[in-house]
């Protein structure tokens, strides 16, 4: 007997182990130690041969060469152990291939200067023979960029363009005025690389003779000043005693931007033109660009309204600018016109859309439009290349709703077919010439699936599949689904929602609605990236405390086409806001919520969205979090906010905002901002906060030192998380 009971304790001890181990819950020191995080494979460059790609080890060791049929190995471009040169290298930080693929440029103690702009110290590796020299003695380089045909690189330093000449090594100082918050040579201002998504504004003819560039006189523009504290991870000593302060051209909306101005040089002669490129008083230039025309280097244009843009093929060596593109928005263009630009043999591609949707364009270098490359009345969200041997255009687009992506080829003929066939987002990466490509694939309960495909998307091998960490995650988060519903003035709306695992629809429960909003974004997708930090891991811990998590985009998103888009124009959060509280009345209508308990948070535009529905007039959220959030327009920069609201002194729109709303704020507000935040200044945590107290509106706060808008660094992440998690947990 004794036995019996004693093998019964045993199991089930055992099964209550194992119910507790199938029930183990995910900690937010789990979400941010990375052992949730999925395995991708990043910085795969195709090669010229059209049969395989290069990427970069994971000790950055070597530069590894793999067939793009089967994934395998087939060589090593770089060895650091077995390079020659003049310093031992430990590993290299990137690299870039020369045209003919003979050198590479080894990136290495890389700095960054802002998102996308960093210093970094190159060297020249002759794959023939494993050796590397310094590219430049005379400091850290920016953007270097091979010639055409591979005998020289051109650098931005200190503001200035550099080139170097391979053959001989000789290096030639370009400009002489570049200076810190005054004049800038081949690569953007704060403004201009923020918002046109660059770091790089010159290039070379395509002869190899001419060096163009954009020169960028920030001299009249205001200055913003940061105070900068001693604080920990890292630790300024400097500061120590007495704060120091970080000063930087700043250009908020309605201020004077940079005056820009296209210039070339002629490396043979060491002659310096200005380019007569017409552009309108403080009006922009996004891009420039080399063609096969070495007469021609495209230069695309935008007034400051940002609702024309206008490409000018400019002769480097004349200066003469010829118009012969112009493009035109009755409210303002997306960004994708000219990100997307795409230069081939006597010919280009562009994204527009014209037609209400974002499609696809092919146009010769005069400028006359050939053929539309894109079929259907859906967006294009991202472009892969045209191939014009065969008039192929191969692009990502949204795949029968909104919240899912495929890969497409188009034929020459307009009729498009689907590469890829798992339903969630798909992305690509092709080989020169077309015959294979990378497919990346996920939806919100797979991770990142990657996949080697020929061009009709016929699966080659599998080379990641994640399958580890979606048997972890499953165990760990909530049940996800997706819903959509229409808001009492007839809009359709797409969402998600996670639900705790144990989840009894006979209880009420509390909500929180994640969300963003802002102009052309979309957090309602069919992806692994849903959420705060990917797979939905933090709105998974949250559901484990017992919470509903919901997310809803709302007008102004993206992929639903111009109109649905583009209706918040000129009142940037009115409508944004309104559809949050619309959606947060929806969801209490759900039998198992608890519609007196409902928060609502979100970083960025997701804070400004935040503030704004919780001020809408209409007292449905009980608590509310902010993170890093623009308060009023007037407080942002130029590129980014007159292009949907016009500048202040135009558009009564700017009136409406948190600050202005304060004394209607309902719920209770946990506010967050770094101070350190050169995007979203503090300035506008400090400005709202006060239109609080003057208010009689209590909140609470909590402020980063010397932390940016990203928030990390240190125990930075972890901190924030717990803090925004119990304050739902008090206060819902």
């Amino acid at each position: 007997m004794k036995r019996k009971i004693f093998l019964l304790t045993c199991l089930l001890f055992s099964a209550i182990m194992a119910a507790a181990q199938q029930q183990k819950l995910i900690t937010l020191e789990d979400i941010t130690s990375g052992q949730y995080y999925a395995e991708r494979i990043w910085g795969v460059v195709p090669m010229k041969d059209g049969e395989t790609y290069t990427q970069l080890s994971d000790d950055r060791r070597h530069i590894i060469r793999r067939s793009f049929k089967t994934g395998e190995q087939v060589g090593i471009l770089f060895d650091v152990s077995t390079a020659r040169g003049p310093v031992a290298l430990s590993g290299i930080d990137d690299y870039v291939m020369s045209p003919d693929e003979s050198r590479i440029l080894l990136q290495t103690e890389t700095s960054y200067i802002y998102r996308r702009s960093f210093t970094a110290q190159y060297y020249i590796y002759s794959v023939a023979d494993g050796t590397f020299t310094k590219l430049s003695e005379g400091g850290a380089q920016q953007v270097p960029l091979f010639s055409p045909d591979g005998t020289k690189i051109a650098f931005a330093r200190g503001n200035n363009m550099f080139v170097v000449n391979l053959a001989d090594g000789k290096e030639t100082q370009v400009t002489q005025d570049g200076k810190f918050n005054h004049v800038l040579n081949g690569t953007p201002d704060w403004v201009n690389e923020e918002e046109f998504s660059t770091n790089c504004s010159f290039c070379f003819s395509a002869d190899s003779k001419m060096l163009c560039w954009v020169r960028y006189d920030e001299s009249k523009v205001p200055v913003y000043s940061m105070q900068m504290y001693k604080g920990l991870r890292p630790e300024i000593g400097d500061n120590d005693e007495y704060p120091g302060t970080y000063d930087y051209k700043y250009p908020v909306a309605g201020a004077r931007n940079s005056d820009v101005s296209v210039l070339s040089y002629n490396i043979e002669s060491g002659t310096t033109r200005n380019m007569q490129v017409p552009l309108d008083d403080e009006g922009y230039i996004p891009c420039i660009r080399m063609t096969s025309d070495k007469d021609k280097i495209a230069v695309v244009t935008l007034n400051r309204h940002q609702d024309r843009m206008d490409i000018y093929m400019v002769n480097p060596h004349s200066a003469e600018a010829t118009l012969v593109l112009r493009e035109t928005d009755s409210k303002y263009l997306r960004e994708s016109a000219y990100t997307a630009l795409t230069f081939y043999p006597d010919c280009f591609v562009m994204t527009s859309g014209r037609s209400g949707y974002d499609q696809l364009y092919l146009y010769n270098l005069n400028g006359t439009l050939q053929r539309r490359l894109s079929a259907g009345d859906y967006d294009v969200t991202d472009f892969y290349g045209y191939d014009p041997k065969t008039g192929n255009t191969y692009y990502q687009a949204v795949d029968e709703v909104p919240m899912r992506r495929a890969v497409f080829v188009c034929d020459k003929k307009g009729s498009a077919r689907k590469l890829s066939r798992e339903k969630g987002t798909n992305s690509a990466t092709f080989s020169e010439g077309f015959r294979y490509h990378m497919n990346v694939f996920s939806s919100v309960s797979v991770p990142y699936v990657t996949t080697l495909r020929d061009n009709k998307g016929k699966t080659l091998k599998t080379l990641v599949d994640n399958n580890a960490l979606r048997e972890k995650t499953d165990r760990v988060c909530g049940q996800k689904s997706f819903f959509s519903f229409t808001t009492s003035e007839g809009v359709e709306l797409n969402g998600w929602m996670i639900l705790p695992r144990d989840f009894n629809a006979e209880k009420k429960y509390p909500v929180i609605m994640y969300q963003y909003g802002g102009p052309g974004s979309q957090e309602a997708l069919d992806s692994w990236r849903m959420g705060l930090v990917g797979g939905g891991l933090f709105e998974s811990y949250m559901a484990e405390q017992g919470y509903i998590f919901a997310c809803v985009d709302g007008r102004g998103t993206g992929a639903r086409g111009a109109e649905f888009e583009k209706c918040t124009y000129l009142n940037l959060g009115v409508l944004e806001a309104r559809d949050q509280v619309e959606a947060a009345i929806y969801l209490g209508t759900l039998p198992y919520v608890d519609k007196e308990r409902i928060g609502i948070w979100g970083w960025s535009f997701g804070g400004f969205n935040t503030l704004m529905s919780m001020s809408e007039g209409r007292p449905v959220f009980k608590a509310g979090v902010a993170v890093a959030a623009p308060t009023n327009w007037k407080y942002y920069d130029t590129v980014y906010t007159e292009r949907y609201m016009r500048t202040p002194k135009e558009n009564s729109g700017y009136a409406e905002n948190p600050i202005s709303r304060a004394n209607k704020l309902q719920g209770n507000l946990l506010i967050v901002h770094g101070t350190a935040d050169d995007n979203v200044h503090y300035r506008n945590c400090t400005e709202y906060t006060e239109s609080l107290v003057q208010a009689g509106k209590q909140f609470d706060m909590q402020i980063y030192t010397n932390r940016n808008h990203f928030l990390t660094g240190g125990r930075t992440r972890l901190h924030l998380y717990y803090r925004i998690s119990e304050f739902f947990m008090k206060n819902l």
